[in-house]
């Protein structure tokens, strides 16, 4: 061939050679690029609501989906700054239904040395084993942090009166020609657990107690004691 044919052979060859090289170095990057587009999540879980749509515009910031696993939460608790001195690692802490029932019991495993300046509390914190889905994230629950335990007295909080800041209660006793008549007995209140009071002086196990309607009888009033079925004393 003629040196102007071949010069025009090599040049095309070194285009083509270039070119190629152009495409390869594409192909190497392409999975680089893909590796964007692909999202892979750090553990198993549940995929949560999806709020972008097919061509919507994201960004690395952009929330794409949540992704919540259950198995293992945590339980925050902000408890009084008051009660603060009381409150030490191990503390059991009682997850309540709305019913007031039990559905799980935990321990403290870390307690705050701050207190949060706007609410005057102190955070406190449990796991929370989920059994058949009983808990979920974010929910709000009722518990209840066994600060201290000792055997005590309870009564209900219906069958207390507060005068003049003192409680009195109602006791039953034996009155003349064999009738029972309400006592009143001023007595030391606690803590309030529940429903009920803790009585701290003034009442002894055993005692009987008018639980119901003390607003309308008096020292020495006639009571008249009913079977349990039909509402108590």
């Amino acid at each position: 061939m003629s040196q102007q044919g071949f010069e025009q052979a090599a040049t095309q060859q070194r285009t083509a050679e270039a070119q190629l090289r152009a495409s390869t170095e594409q192909i190497r990057q392409q999975p680089a690029q893909l590796a964007y587009f692909t999202v892979v999540a750090p553990a198993p879980g549940v995929v949560g609501d999806v709020p972008v749509r097919v061509g919507d515009r994201v960004t690395r910031s952009t929330v794409l989906t949540t992704l919540d696993d259950n198995s293992t939460l945590e339980l925050y608790i902000s408890v009084p700054v008051q009660e603060a001195a009381n409150l030490r690692m191990g503390l059991p802490v009682r997850i309540l239904s709305a019913t007031g029932e039990t559905l799980a019991t935990e321990t403290v495993n870390y307690v705050s040395a701050s207190v949060d300046d706007s609410t005057q509390t102190v955070l406190i914190k449990t796991p929370l084993r989920s059994t058949a889905g009983q808990f979920r994230t974010d929910q709000t629950v009722r518990a209840v942090v066994v600060l201290s335990e000792g055997p005590g007295l309870t009564i209900p909080v219906t069958s207390a009166l507060r005068v003049n800041g003192r409680y009195f209660v109602y006791v039953v006793e034996a009155g003349d020609a064999g009738a029972t008549v309400a006592r009143q007995k001023a007595i030391g209140v606690g803590r309030v657990v529940g429903n009920d009071y803790v009585v701290t002086e003034g009442l002894s196990a055993g005692d009987r107690l008018v639980t119901g309607g003390i607003q309308k009888i008096g020292d020495g009033a006639p009571v008249t004691i009913l079977p349990a079925a039909q509402g108590g004393q």
